[in-house]
């Protein structure tokens, strides 16, 4: 049986020579007077190597996930792409915050009371800026505009306030502002619309 053990078992040169193979160094060495010593030190070695080796697999990955046929990473700050995304998301964000900061300020702060009209000058930047993009603006406005009013409610989402269309003949329906906002953009940055969409607004909105 003794002999069994030992041809099962790699020699020391053989841990050796695997460990040179792997460019990893051997663990730290351990007394083994006995043949239970000798099997604890093996144990420790395979899960050295195991461990290397894993590390090693990861950092491969790594690599290779950062550049692909030896192109470089196009989310790195250094690729023309990433640069030339980086300046469009900037000038966007610039072109649609006045619109946007304006919109929070009517929907968040005390400028309008719960079911109060907006004055005409606000009404004409909201129906300008804002309704004339939405998707749906036709069916939103139905037999004519009478009025947009803010109030504190919507039909669904309680605890939410938005904007809604005055129709002449006494009707009313909301409509979200960020609905507008993004058929804004992809009227006027359709190679970057997308991307900027789904990065700057609220899955839904």
């Amino acid at each position: 049986m003794a002999r069994l053990l030992l041809l099962r078992t790699p020699s020391v040169f053989q841990l050796r020579h695997t460990a040179t193979l792997l460019n990893q160094p051997l663990p730290p060495p351990l007394p083994y007077p006995n043949s239970s010593d000798f099997s604890v030190r093996l144990r420790l070695f395979h899960e050295h190597l195991a461990a290397a080796s894993a590390s090693s697999s990861h950092e491969d990955v790594s690599s290779s996930s950062a550049s692909v046929q030896g192109m470089p990473n196009p989310r790195s700050s250094d690729h023309p792409d990433y640069r030339r995304w980086k300046a469009k998301e900037e000038e966007i964000l610039r072109d649609i915050e006045p619109i946007t900061d304006f919109t929070k300020e009517i929907l968040h702060s005390n400028r309008y009371v719960d079911g109060e009209c907006l004055t005409l000058e606000d009404e004409k930047v909201v129906v300008e800026k804002l309704l004339a993009y939405h998707p749906h603006s036709q069916d939103k406005i139905g037999c004519g505009l009478d009025a947009i009013m803010q109030v504190d409610r919507h039909p669904q989402f309680r605890n939410s306030r938005c904007l809604f269309v005055v129709r002449t003949d006494g009707g009313w329906i909301d409509f979200s502002y960020q609905k507008c906002l993004r058929a804004y953009i992809r009227k006027k940055y359709p190679s970057y619309a997308e991307k900027f969409i789904r990065e700057h607004f609220k899955r839904g909105s």
